[in-house]
């Protein structure tokens, strides 16, 4: 939609823009190999992706190395910027950002101590260093979830997690994992009345996206941290278009 809409607007442009697509399949591994066969087999000139910070770390040195640029629009984790790489380009904000917004929200309401729930991997281990920065004063204790948990050994954790006396959670995690923890946790009953669920902005950003629409019922009563983007006539159209297209294949669908 987007490329048909710039060169609906600069028909004089000769360069022609042509997209090879890929997926991932959520595998670290798998978006390297297509990363690979993109720049080798298709000679790319750059690659839009990848989605998730530790895929992002896995191919920065594939690009560095054959000098075509990786953009990504999803990798958040503050530790990639560290790296001195000039072919990484971040269209997006990093989760740095986002740690004074978490730290207001429970300085506001004198909470001493709270549990930061995260995978351990550069998603996770990123916003964990600026976290603890800003909630000097709080107490902070860690609930590191795999990245791939069975459904047993989340209930595992949080069956831990019920027995202190900390019941404010901070969530950092991809979108459908964090899913499948709210879920469990409301099924055990650490949503009722006492417990408070703070959720990053990856997380709040996607969850209504999860499962088909149906993490907003799990997600009921929980708070969510959001970035904002001011208003402009420049983000306003793309955005309306985004909609008309979300409507039509909301009614195509039934």
């Amino acid at each position: 939609m987007s490329l048909s809409d710039f060169y609906k607007d600069h028909p004089n442009y000769r360069t022609r823009l042509v997209l090879h697509v890929r997926d991932s399949m959520e595998d670290t591994v798998q978006a390297s190999a297509a990363a690979l066969d993109l720049i080798k087999n298709k000679q790319v000139s750059a690659i839009i992706g990848p989605r998730t910070s530790t895929q992002a770390e896995f191919m920065m040195k594939m690009a560095k190395k054959s000098q075509v640029p990786i953009i990504t629009f999803s990798a958040t984790s503050p530790l990639l910027t560290s790296i001195n790489n000039p072919y990484f380009v971040r269209a997006t904000l990093d989760d740095s950002l986002q740690v004074e917004a978490i730290a207001a929200t429970v300085k506001s309401f004198w909470w001493r101590s709270v549990v930061a729930m995260y995978v351990d991997d550069e998603l996770g281990k990123g916003i964990m260093l600026h976290l603890s920065d800003v909630l000097q004063d709080v107490e902070v204790h860690r609930s590191v979830i795999s990245p791939e948990p069975s459904d047993g050994q989340i209930y595992e954790e949080l069956y831990k997690l019920m027995t202190n006396q900390t019941k404010v959670f901070v969530v950092h995690m991809e979108p459908g994992l964090g899913f499948r923890v709210l879920q469990k946790a409301r099924e055990i009953g650490m949503m009722e009345e006492g417990y408070v669920w703070i959720l990053s902005n990856g997380m709040t950003h996607m969850m209504r996206y999860t499962n088909h629409g149906r993490g907003l019922e799990t997600m009921q009563g929980v708070l969510g941290v959001r970035s904002q983007v001011p208003k402009s006539k420049e983000l306003k159209f793309p955005f309306e278009m985004e909609e008309e297209v979300r409507e039509r294949q909301s009614i195509d669908g039934g």
